[in-house]
């Protein structure tokens, strides 16, 4: 026997069980959005299965099977208990395209098929349109029908700036290829496209080989965009590899370019591995065995500033850049942060600079002009700095909203009515593709070490997995993230026709106490349903 359960997007699907929650078929979009549902299938013999499809929609309407990875860490210390499953287990993530209609099903397996309508660069046809899908294994057919009701309208363009690191070396040392190679920027451009898709506007653009998560005298495959030559003791650069960079960005859309970071992580205390032609002989001029409070890496800052500013004024992008000191760093190293972001400061004070920072101490003494804390440390933050950003990674596992395989779709999609009732201007998070352990000691299969070797809970450090084409095979991570941005435009939109005050009651609605960051109610149906009751008043407001 076949069984078949239309369910919303924020249902996991277990293998090993039946899903509880109520079947779920219909929702509203606008015309320019992404949207998904799902249909839970389980035979009770081994079974060959037919997909079957009638839609008017046409291509706009993908089709994937979920599969399951395993965790061996997939839950953080001491987490608390909104969360679906512990250590040890596998979790529905990877997104499988389903090309050629037929599917395999293990007798009393539970498996789901993710739908998703998808505008791409036409907009979708306003109205009721339903997606009708049969299965058949030879014996049984199951029907259900899928409705998705089309607003005559479009979501205003995201305000938020998010940034998901962008690891390029990642992609080199995966796939084989010479940095810099013809393959090398065609893969480095297929990812950054599918983030593109799902939201990120911003892209980590290494014009040095970023310092992040490397070990101390260890290093990095070089990713360096700008060239650098030391002849006679003077500095000569090379934009034209940033050229490049910036040419590819704007084809898939990219509007912010995120300068890495000048300084080493977690201190600011060494240099950023850089490598230069001197005299002739390609070498590493800079890195762990400098320091960057030093003279020689304070010449060379001031040789780059002139020229990198120059760069950046004449490509019009001054509005555009943001700088980095070091990435998280803490109290204890107060001393050797201020040394660096007064250097930077000094340098490239005309831009924004931003640091992923939650000791409001650094702000309040000066040393960082766009602090981004995480969202367990807002709250210091928010109606006392120019503008608000915020982020998440392996350390936010209590309360919070985060994209952890053990942690409810629920969680992962909240954080855009967060977002929208505080304000956030920014979301940074550092691992779009990162598929190496903690430190960059070594690479790991993404299919198989989902948690970084053991270091970080499963779904912190990536959200594609690498396709065999060179092209990014997606999670379903990626697609409720987006999701959760598009409920803040959503929102965006209806506080522009019927103000904040009433846009907020909607949001509000059916809460005992205010939302925050920490509280909010842990419901897929309350969810979904302040979406939709978000959309019935953008729909009346605008007389649809």
């Amino acid at each position: 026997m076949l069984k078949v359960i239309p369910l919303s997007s924020l249902v996991k699907v277990f293998s090993d069980e039946e899903p509880k929650q109520k079947p779920f078929n219909k929702l509203s979009m606008f015309r320019n959005e992404k949207t998904s549902l799902q249909i839970a299938f389980s035979s009770d013999v081994d079974s060959a299965l037919t997909l079957s499809v009638a839609s008017a929609l046409g291509s706009a309407v993908r089709f994937y099977l979920v599969d399951e990875i395993y965790s061996g860490l997939a839950v953080g210390k001491p987490q608390d208990d909104y969360t679906l499953r512990g250590n040890g287990n596998s979790f529905p993530d990877l997104l499988h395209p389903i090309c050629d209609n037929t599917l395999k099903a293990e007798a009393g397996k539970w498996y789901s098929i993710w739908v998703e309508v998808v505008p791409d660069e036409c907009l979708l046809p306003s109205g009721e349109h339903i997606v009708a899908v049969e299965l058949f294994d030879g014996k049984d057919k199951k029907s259900v029908e899928l409705v998705f009701d089309v607003i005559d309208g479009v979501l205003p363009e995201q305000k938020l700036i998010y940034t998901n690191w962008f690891h390029t070396d990642c992609l080199a040392t995966h796939y084989g290829v010479k940095v810099f190679s013809e393959k090398y920027w065609e893969i480095v451009e297929n990812y950054l496209r599918v983030a593109r898709q799902y939201g990120m506007n911003m892209a980590l653009t290494p014009i040095f080989t970023p310092p992040l998560d490397t070990k101390i005298g260890k290093e990095r495959e070089t990713v360096q965009l700008v060239g650098v030559k030391v002849e006679n003791g003077k500095y000569i650069f090379d934009f034209s590899k940033v050229d490049r960079w910036l040419e590819m960005c704007d084809r898939v859309g990219i509007e912010y370019y995120e300068i890495s970071h000048l300084t080493t992580q977690w201190g600011a205390k060494k240099c950023p591995k850089i490598v230069a032609d001197a005299d002739g002989v390609e070498k590493k001029i800079f890195g762990w065995n400098t320091r960057a409070s030093g003279r020689k890496y304070r010449e060379f800052l001031t040789a780059f500033a002139a020229e990198f500013k120059r760069y950046i004024y004449a490509k019009g992008i001054e509005n555009k850049v943001y700088f980095h000191v070091s990435d998280e760093p803490f109290i204890a190293v107060l001393r050797s942060y201020r040394k660096a972001s007064e250097l930077i400061k000094g340098l490239f004070g005309e831009f924004k600079i931003i640091d992923a920072l939650s000791d409001y101490r650094f702000y309040q003494r000066g040393l960082i002009d766009l602090p981004i804390p995480s969202n367990d440390h807002i709250e210091r933050f928010i109606d006392n700095v120019p503008e608000l950003w915020t982020y998440y990674c392996g350390a936010q596992f209590k309360k919070v909203s985060n994209r952890f395989f053990s942690m409810p779709s629920q969680r992962n999609r909240i954080i855009g009515y967060q977002m929208y009732k505080y304000k956030v201007k920014g979301f940074l998070h550092w691992g779009y593709n990162y598929w190496y352990t903690r430190f960059s000691l070594r690479k790991v299969d993404p299919f198989k070490e989902s948690d970084a070797g053991g270091s970080f809970p499963s779904g912190d450090s990536y959200v594609v997995y690498p396709g065999d084409d060179g092209k990014p095979l997606q999670s379903l991570r990626l697609k409720v993230f987006n999701d959760a941005l598009q409920d803040m435009r959503a929102l965006e939109m209806a506080e522009s026709l019927i103000g904040r005050e009433k846009t907020m009651e909607i949001l509000e609605k059916g809460v005992e106490t205010p939302i925050t960051f920490a509280e909010y109610p842990h419901s897929d149906e309350w969810q979904l349903l302040r979406r939709e009751e978000i959309n019935s008043a953008i729909r009346e407001a605008m007389g649809k």
